[in-house]
């Protein structure tokens, strides 16, 4: 009890400072604002392994795709993949459920870095613009777009078929996919009390190239995570 509360009080107090800090940069270029979410991932990792005692561990660094576009899917279990992949990778453009854009100040920074909101469970003018929207940030930006095909945060022996709206996007887009699995909620999850004394692994998975169909690509990426995560049972 008495960690958990250390650990979610002291962690989400740095994140406000970082926010209160940072609020200029909502008038400054981009990367400022950009160097503010790395800053938070780092807080993460640091207040994982001062109050829960938690490692971070990395695999796949030889998977990791470079020198060319792509996107990133990952599986969900926890706040927090949405905090330190910003350290992994170049900054990700999120796409979120719009809730979160009215969150404010928090919301006011997710607006400022390009995220892509969705209206979920709705058919919406601004959902029916979505390819068009991502296709948009991935011509103009040299940062890579993260999905979450699940969605929502599930606990770690969740196993929910993932969203056909990925297929979707890799087809649209035409460029390779960068799988990444994280069995974060064994440590924070999205319910309960957090965890100490146990790692966080980051499974940077091997790339899938585009030309797939939509369905098929979404079955091999379910397939290939929830396997690496020990759920394909």
């Amino acid at each position: 009890m008495l960690k958990n509360f250390l650990f979610k009080f002291f962690f989400f107090l740095g994140i406000i400072v970082i926010s209160i800090i940072f609020l200029p940069s909502l008038l400054m270029p981009i990367k400022v604002v950009l160097f503010g979410g790395k800053l938070m991932g780092y807080w993460s990792k640091i207040s994982l392994k001062i109050f829960l005692s938690t490692n971070i561990i990395l695999k796949g660094k030889e998977n990791l795709i470079t020198n060319e576009k792509f996107f990133i899917a990952a599986s969900h279990q926890s706040m927090f993949e949405t905090f330190y992949l910003q350290t992994i990778f170049n900054s990700p453009i999120f796409i979120l459920k719009n809730e979160l854009l009215q969150i404010p100040i928090f919301g006011w920074y997710l607006k400022k870095i390009g995220s892509i909101s969705v209206k979920r469970n709705k058919t919406t003018k601004d959902n029916l613009g979505l390819i068009d929207k991502i296709k948009n940030s991935v011509n103009n930006s040299n940062r890579p777009i993260i999905i979450f095909p699940q969605a929502t945060r599930v606990l770690p022996t969740e196993k929910i078929p993932f969203k056909k709206g990925v297929g979707r996007i890799y087809k649209e887009l035409g460029i390779k996919c960068q799988p990444v699995a994280i069995n974060s909620g064994e440590v924070w999850p999205k319910k309960g009390h957090v965890k100490s004394n146990k790692p966080i692994t980051i499974s940077i998975l091997e790339p899938i190239n585009p030309g797939m169909k939509g369905d098929e690509f979404t079955n091999i990426i379910e397939k290939n995570i929830y396997s690496e995560l020990d759920l394909n049972v």
